[in-house]
């Protein structure tokens, strides 16, 4: 039931010629004005090879009407904006305009959310290394609504047990694995985990849509007995073709595993694991076909995430071994994925390696550089020297990998004026803020707002003034930039800010402050307004609350109001909760403003909503509405909103959507992890070099389930 596409309720008012449903298997929620990059149509085959409820065509939860793969999706129209309609790329075909913010932002607010740790009064800083695996540290405080272990061994796991021995339907099936695999297990004395062998069954199911979510369920679970089963189907072996009695592994279910794969990468403790885990990603990435591009994307993603450890003899540059040791060391794993990266533009008359798949190397690289800086400085240095050659002016590279190396860029440098290296990144991201191409400008805004907020080593002498100079041209595109720029540019002053408070520096320069302020009480564009006010919520600025309470009230589009709740929940302003309760019981059929405001209600800690929402959920008839109010009740629900939902999950009376969305609030509310599973994936993530399987205009990949 893939809540693929929680709330994805927000598709191009008037551009496309379908109305969007959603699903309860676990959709995530990418909005306000949720959007889907155009989908990437690069699989052996169509989507799920059984008809039934779950297919295009045949609309359910699990798999909403639509033209087909590719078609673009985006948020909803804006008042005076004349809708989404615009360029889907430069080139100049029609579609949403994906060169807005809100995409950057669906996909990148969970770690600034952070839901969690206001409702169970934990705390962590973001992009450090227990952020990145979804852990928190526990305050001092005793007044946690966490659901405990007896709640959820004795009254949620038999629920969900017990639907998935007695019931068939899609939507409740999938909604009980996800939020099965989100509550986890540990070994038994055998060794065993019950819900690793629960789970696995279903990779047999006879329905693609099970079966492909039973495949990243265990990778969600990250229990090590899922390696080998997960690793036969991403490569169709012959076992994995007896075990689900297939002639072949469909290709949507070996990408599944591939994710799966990376998921247990990032989470085992285990090297000799994440050795394995890489060399047989590093397999599917040398196969020389095509027409496998959804797996490769989903091996180059998965890479990323398997750290293998470092090791104390670096790698040279020219290793003729980098390929075939390319999962043994860290700095294997960077050396491959250079040559991955660079291998297209130095042997163009042989390429084998798709732009698509090329463009998530630079990604992967960032996030393994992450940690073991000594280590890994040599690579680090060779890394960046590539990707400043792939942005530069000239740059024979696609623009795909070239936005690519924009983000990582990003993610690897911080405002240290010393560095000639660094001070290039700086000039270099600067130049393409004035010069670039469309999408290259934006991201690089929000490159240079990482860069400007990220702490330089306690050996490196003053970076202020470094930080300074970008800290200004950021606000110079805020206050010159025509059109979308400035919006970008302020969400990206908001990035810039709440960088300073997560990393424990000064807090934003009052005059950037000032700045900021007076673009967003003077602003009657409900799409910079929006950019505005969340970047005035990342910063903590309380006293521009009265702002953001003008504009809840002086815009009419749900979105912008959407986006005004949350900012004033980010500054914890806890006078606009009632404000914001009003606006929640009034959105019963509004399902995009209903789920921007009990994020807002969950940001200030309110919990007096959940009663209302089980109630609102059971008697929902609407996909959307269903889905808005079951993660909403993830988002403000606690252990107090237990008994009520696996009340709904087990009523019969009801309907599977309802009730299987009711699967997926409870896996939100008991999830083992603070942030949401696939966030790992999502975060700095260049989301225009997508795939079906990744994540599409019909809310069928992996970063569209809840």
């Amino acid at each position: 039931m893939k809540q693929r596409q929680l709330i994805h309720s927000a598709v191009l008012a008037g551009c496309l010629a379908f109305s969007p449903l959603a699903g309860a298997h676990g959709g995530t929620y990418l909005g306000p004005g949720d959007t889907v990059p155009p989908g990437g149509t690069g699989g052996t085959g169509p989507g799920p090879a059984v008809p039934g409820p779950g297919q295009p065509g045949n609309p359910s939860p699990g798999r909403p009407t639509s033209p087909g793969p590719g078609t673009p999706t985006g948020p909803v129209g804006l008042p005076g904006q004349g809708g989404l309609s615009g360029p889907t790329t430069e080139g100049g075909a029609t579609g949403p305009d994906l060169t807005r913010w809100d995409f950057w932002w669906g996909f990148n607010k969970s770690q600034y959310l952070n839901l969690k740790s206001n409702i169970y009064k934990v705390g962590t800083v973001t992009g450090s290394d227990d952020w990145l695996i979804g852990k928190g540290v526990e305050s001092q405080s005793k007044d946690t609504l966490r659901p405990t272990g007896k709640q959820v061994d004795e009254v949620v796991v038999p629920a969900l047990l017990e639907v998935l021995k007695s019931q068939r339907g899609n939507d409740l099936i999938t909604g009980s694995l996800i939020a099965l695999a989100k509550i986890g297990d540990v070994r038994s004395e055998a060794d065993t985990s019950q819900f690793e062998q629960v789970i696995r069954e279903f990779l047999k199911d006879s329905n693609q849509e099970i079966s492909e979510t039973a495949a990243v369920a265990l990778g969600i679970l990250a229990n090590d007995a899922s390696v080998g089963v997960l690793t036969d189907l991403m490569n169709d072996a012959p076992a994995a073709r007896s075990f689900m009695g297939k002639t072949e592994v469909p290709f949507r279910t070996r990408a599944f595993a591939a994710y799966g794969l990376g998921l247990i990468g990032h989470a085992t403790s285990d090297n000799g694991l994440r050795q394995q885990i890489a060399a047989s990603l590093v397999g599917i990435l040398n196969t020389p076909s095509f027409a496998k591009r959804d797996l490769k994307v989903a091996a180059m993603v998965s890479f990323g995430l398997t750290p293998v450890d470092p090791s104390s003899e670096p790698l040279a540059a020219d290793s003729a071994d980098a390929n075939r040791l390319a999962g043994s060391t860290r700095q294997a794993q960077i050396a491959f994925l250079l040559d991955y990266f660079d291998e297209g533009n130095r042997r163009a008359n042989t390429r084998t390696r798709h732009n698509r798949v090329r463009a998530h190397a630079p990604t992967a690289m960032a996030r393994l550089l992450k940690g073991s800086e000594s280590a890994l400085g040599p690579a680090q240095t060779r890394v960046i020297e590539s990707m400043l050659q792939a942005i530069e002016k000239h740059s024979p590279y696609d623009t795909s990998i070239q936005d690519s190396c924009v983000l990582a860029l990003g993610q690897m440098v911080d405002a240290r004026g010393s560095s000639d290296l660094y001070s290039r990144v700086h000039s270099e991201l600067n130049r393409i803020c004035l010069q670039g191409r469309q999408q290259s400008k934006r991201f690089a805004l929000i490159s240079m707002a990482q860069i400007a907020a990220r702490p330089a080593p306690d050996s490196v002498e003053d970076p202020t003034g470094a930080r300074d100079r970008i800290r200004k041209a950021i606000q110079a595109r805020m206050t010159r930039a025509k059109g979308s720029q400035s919006a970008w540019a302020g969400l990206a002053m908001g990035v810039y800010g709440r960088g300073l408070i997560d990393h424990m520096q000064n807090g934003m320069e009052q005059g950037a402050l000032d700045a900021l302020r007076s673009r967003a009480k003077k602003s009657k564009s409900p799409a910079r307004a929006g950019a505005y006010m969340l970047a005035l919520g990342l910063c903590n600025d309380t006293s521009s609350a009265p702002i953001l309470l003008d504009k809840l009230e002086y815009f009419s589009a749900e979105e912008t109001r959407g986006h005004a709740a949350v900012a004033l929940g980010l500054m914890n302003h806890v006078e606009a909760k009632e404000t914001i309760q009003a606006i929640l019981q009034g959105s019963k059929f509004h399902p995009d403003l209903l789920k921007q405001a009990a994020i807002a209600l969950g940001l200030l800690g309110d919990k007096d909503m959940v009663g209302s929402l089980v109630t609102m959920l059971s008697e929902a008839k609407s996909l959307s509405s269903q889905a808005a109010i079951a993660s909403a009740l993830g988002t403000i629900g606690d252990k107090r909103s237990i008994d009520s939902l696996v009340g709904l999950l087990m009523d019969s009376g009801k309907t599977q959507t309802a009730r299987g969305f009711a699967a997926a609030a409870l896996g939100i509310v008991c999830d083992k992890e603070l942030l949401p599973w696939n966030s790992k994936i999502s975060i700095n993530i260049n989301y225009r070099a997508n795939t079906n399987t990744l994540t599409d205009s019909t809310r069928t990949g992996i970063l569209d389930l809840l």
